[in-house]
């Protein structure tokens, strides 16, 4: 991973909120969250394709069937946590729920660039949501929340083809009125895609499970880990749940830190 690079900068601060009408839904919902002010993001990345391998090859060896996957535990809470939300689990899995089941039928995953890759292993790993966003055309604040519908969502890889979210669904929504995600965690947005060259960053890891906030902090220290081995300068993570549900990033320290 010594091609992945990283300064200083990128001192905006943004806002991450999570809103409590969501919270009073799914109270276990927990939010982990790591900024990268500065990183080149490179097309391949030794190390970050040897982590994803790994992770492959343990979870072909784990011989996990499609009904293995769906309960397993965070997994499991999750569509709970959709259903809640009223969607339906099996037409829009979560994310982590899509990558286990291409990987546990014997399928690797397309390799894309060193940042979604390592975020793809780690997801693999712990067994939940991780993702990468680019934040550089995002102002002040962002919010995870039930969507009103008037939202703007434009469909990766289709710029042009801009969609509403449904009344309701949980959205990664921004104060321009434009959300960032379908249906909580199923689809990432094209405007945040990590592609490759120097980018501003927020990762995210997310349960919705009892103990899950334990398992979020563990998995963003591999993140963490993984972009300090490399010479990143990351942020200091943060947390956020029900009883936290904001904090700054990119600034001023929050004390929705990890534990």
């Amino acid at each position: 991973m010594e091609s992945i690079l990283s300064t200083r900068g990128g001192a905006r601060p943004l806002t991450v909120t999570i809103d409590a009408r969501l919270t009073e839904r799914v109270a276990g919902y927990v939010l982990g969250l790591v900024a990268v002010p500065a990183i080149d993001v490179v097309r391949d990345a030794p190390e970050v394709a040897a982590r994803l391998t790994a992770a492959e090859d343990a979870l072909h060896a784990a011989g996990l069937s499609k009904a293995d996957v769906s309960a397993l535990p965070s997994i499991a809470a999750w569509r709970d946590a959709y259903r809640t939300v009223d969607v339906n689990p099996n037409r829009f899995p979560c994310a982590a729920e899509s990558v286990l089941r291409r990987v546990a039928k014997g399928d690797r995953l397309p390799r894309i660039n060193s940042l979604v890759d390592l975020c793809n292993a780690v997801s693999l790993d712990s067994r939940l949501p991780v993702a990468s966003c680019d934040v550089g055309d995002i102002e002040g604040e962002l919010e995870v929340r039930l969507a009103h519908g008037a939202e703007v969502f434009v469909p990766l890889g289709a710029p042009d083809a801009p969609e509403h979210p449904d009344p309701g669904e949980v959205v990664y929504a921004d104060g321009r009125g434009r959300a960032h995600s379908r249906r909580w965690n199923w689809r990432q947005g094209d405007v945040v895609k990590t592609d490759v060259g120097r980018h501003r960053l927020l990762l995210t890891v997310e349960s919705a499970h009892e103990g899950g906030r334990d398992e979020v902090e563990r998995a963003l220290g591999r993140l963490v880990g993984a972009l300090a081995e490399a010479g990143a300068e990351p942020g200091r993570p943060l947390v956020l749940d029900r009883s936290s549900p904001s904090g700054e990033l990119f600034g001023t320290p929050s004390a929705a830190t990890v534990r």
